[in-house]
């Protein structure tokens, strides 16, 4: 059975600064027309990876492929140049050439066309990006997310085997990345180009991503598509990452661990161990009087503080007298005044529960089964 061929291919790589281990044995690979997110925070490694795949790194260790082509090996030394793998770039800071109009960013990479077959090339991808009005400004005259745009079609117009994208949106205002980072997967889904994007924006991976290749100090820590990192994190890490959680612990007693809504399952747990349960904030929801439920518990809570955020309210409620504290995303209508009553309920399957690594050290505590909120914000 022969491998399948992947538009790129990374396979154990490994890349060291000095004593720094930049990237731990990393393997991944892109679909044909598939966008995948390298996510993780500042200095995992992720920008390495691109550099690396882009050929702006010497690999110095593992193997990395193009179209089923070996172009670097770093048990030979081989590396394939840049300009020779058939990759398009999009950087941070875009890198427009000033001296350049839009046409002439755009046309820089399309030597080898005729001058017909050129011009006709940089109309077609500045159309792609809405951008075919202002073909003959220059960078300086351009906003932000002009100025993305015209990296985005240069990066395109040679019609590249894969795609590189590098924080592509970092540098715009908030409002404007939305707007871009919409423009920009629709473009990248019309063309059919397989791209590897970087971002430390979980949110931006998740909306632009088909998979997503999360990192933690130089190594992948979990894999799949959004949905499946944001619903199913193997670690602690994982869940944090995405989102603020509700978090306290708890000893596992019995094959389960007690929390404020009740005693929760804790499948492949040991009894002894300390278990850490995690609750997204929209995990949890407000429940009008009178109202029931068919699976897990109601408790009962106050209502301290309500933070408008557009579609939605954060809340922060006290459970009991002086129990811990919850922060609650909340879309529906109903409220209590603030200092009222408030109900919130959790279905027991979305409590998202890891060992610590700890152990209960004694009896007496195993028994206790006390939690507390250690963060909510």
């Amino acid at each position: 059975m022969t491998d399948p061929t992947f538009a790129l291919e990374l396979k154990n790589i490994s890349h060291t600064y000095g004593d720094l281990r930049a990237v731990d044995n990393v393997s991944l690979h892109i679909d044909a027309g598939e966008l995948v997110c390298l996510l993780g925070p500042s200095g995992c490694g992720k920008s390495t990876i691109l550099r690396v795949a882009a050929g702006l790194e010497q690999l110095q260790r593992g193997q990395a492929k193009m179209a089923g082509g070996v172009v670097a090996d770093g048990a030979n030394g081989l590396s394939v140049p840049p300009e020779q793998r058939g990759v398009g770039l999009v950087f941070q800071d875009f890198a427009l050439f000033p001296h350049l109009s839009v046409a002439g960013n755009v046309a820089f990479g399309l030597g080898h066309l005729p001058p017909a077959a050129r011009s006709l090339r940089v109309a077609e991808v500045l159309a792609q990006v809405d951008m075919g009005d202002y073909a003959a400004a220059y960078p300086h005259a351009l906003s932000g997310g002009q100025q993305q745009r015209v990296a985005l079609a240069r990066a395109l117009a040679p019609k590249p085997e894969v795609l590189l994208l590098d924080e592509p949106f970092s540098g715009l205002d908030a409002r404007l990345r939305e707007q871009i980072r919409e423009d920009t997967l629709h473009v990248l889904k019309r063309s059919g180009t397989a791209t590897l994007m970087v971002t430390h924006d979980p949110e931006e991976a998740m909306f632009m991503a088909d998979r997503i290749y999360l990192m933690d100090a130089g190594r992948v820590v979990q894999s799949g598509s959004p949905d499946m990192l944001y619903r199913r994190p193997v670690s602690a890490f994982v869940a944090h990452f995405f989102t603020a959680l509700n978090e306290w612990r708890g000893p596992v007693v019995d094959a389960h661990v007690a929390s404020p809504f009740g005693r929760l399952p804790t499948p492949g747990l040991a009894d002894g161990v300390v278990a850490q349960i995690l609750i997204r904030p929209e995990s949890l929801r407000v429940v009008p009087p009178g109202e029931s439920t068919s699976a897990g518990q109601i408790v009962a809570g106050r209502l301290d503080e309500i933070r408008f955020l557009g579609s939605v309210r954060l809340l922060t409620v006290t459970l009991g007298a002086e129990g811990p504290q919850l922060r609650i995303r909340h879309s529906g209508r109903f409220l209590p005044e603030i200092g009222g009553q408030i109900l919130i309920h959790l279905d027991p399957l979305d409590a998202l529960i890891f060992a610590t690594g700890d152990e209960v050290p004694s009896l007496h505590h195993r028994e206790s089964g006390k939690s507390s909120v250690l963060s909510g914000s």
